[in-house]
């Protein structure tokens, strides 16, 4: 469904990925993972086509992505930001519908079955009591399930998330994951997602995608990428990587260096 050969992207002259290749098969569910600047964000929009490559190739469903139309795009994929903006001129109801645009005909308004789906959408995310209110008076956690309902509405083959689960509670956090994990299983919907908690990705995606520095270091299942010499390669720091009891994850946690002397200690001595 998603297979990246060879790609380098740009911002500028500044390389943000170097040469990644990989490929997810339809109804696979993989991770990004790996430190700030890495190039995971830009990955996902390489694969939405907002940053061309400079080289490589871009493929969705079997189709080079040049040769898709926007419109044709956006009902094959859904993406679900890292924050939406807070002055949104939308009702919650308003918003989700946005995601039928692509199916909506180009004059006239939506049908019941867009109606259908945005329901749909809003009660899988808790958010159908919220349908009346403005985006402005939510919280970040409200307004990013939000998000995903109006990913959902669209009923996309491909789901990209950008850090989803970041302004979410536990449970709610817990809920995202379990609905993502079901939307996998039952509709075999192929899901990509940048993932900052590598205790959560080990504990929620068969597969990992480590980034570090625009290149993909490593490809696996989880006990294979959340290695303490990958990690720290990848991450620039120590890290222990500890068993979760009664599950198949692992904590990942990082730790300073006893002797490595810190910026301030450096700027004092300067």
């Amino acid at each position: 469904m998603v297979e990246l050969e060879h790609v380098t992207a740009c911002y500028g002259g500044t390389a943000v990925l170097n040469g990644v290749s990989l490929r997810l098969a339809r109804g696979e569910m993989a991770a990004l993972v790996g430190p700030n600047g890495a190039g995971k964000s830009s990955l996902l929009r390489v694969v939405t086509g907002l940053l061309p490559p400079r080289s490589g190739a871009v493929r969705l469903a079997g189709t080079d992505c040049p040769t898709l139309s926007p419109r044709a795009r956006a009902r094959l994929l859904s993406v679900v930001p890292q924050e939406l903006p807070r002055d949104l001129p939308f009702t919650a109801y308003e918003f989700v519908l946005l995601g039928r645009t692509a199916s909506l005909p180009r004059f006239g308004g939506p049908a019941a079955q867009d109606l259908e789906a945005v329901e749909e959408a809003l009660r899988l995310t808790e958010t159908w009591e919220l349908r009346h209110r403005p985006l402005p008076a939510m919280s970040g956690g409200e307004r990013q399930r939000l998000a995903l309902a109006m990913a959902l509405a669209a009923r996309p083959e491909i789901l990209l998330l950008d850090e989803p689960t970041s302004h979410l509670d536990l449970r709610h956090r817990a809920e995202m994951m379990s609905l993502l994990t079901r939307l996998n299983r039952e509709r075999q919907t192929t899901i990509l997602m940048v993932v900052h908690d590598l205790t959560l990705a080990s504990l929620h995606f068969p597969r990992l995608l480590l980034l570090a520095e625009g290149r993909l270091l490593a490809d696996g299942a989880p006990p294979d990428v959340l290695a303490p010499g990958l990690l720290e390669t990848a991450y620039g720091c120590p890290v222990r990587v500890l068993p979760l009891p009664g599950t198949s994850a692992t904590c990942v946690l990082a730790h300073a260096a006893p002797d490595r002397p810190g910026p301030c200690a450096h700027n004092r001595a300067s």
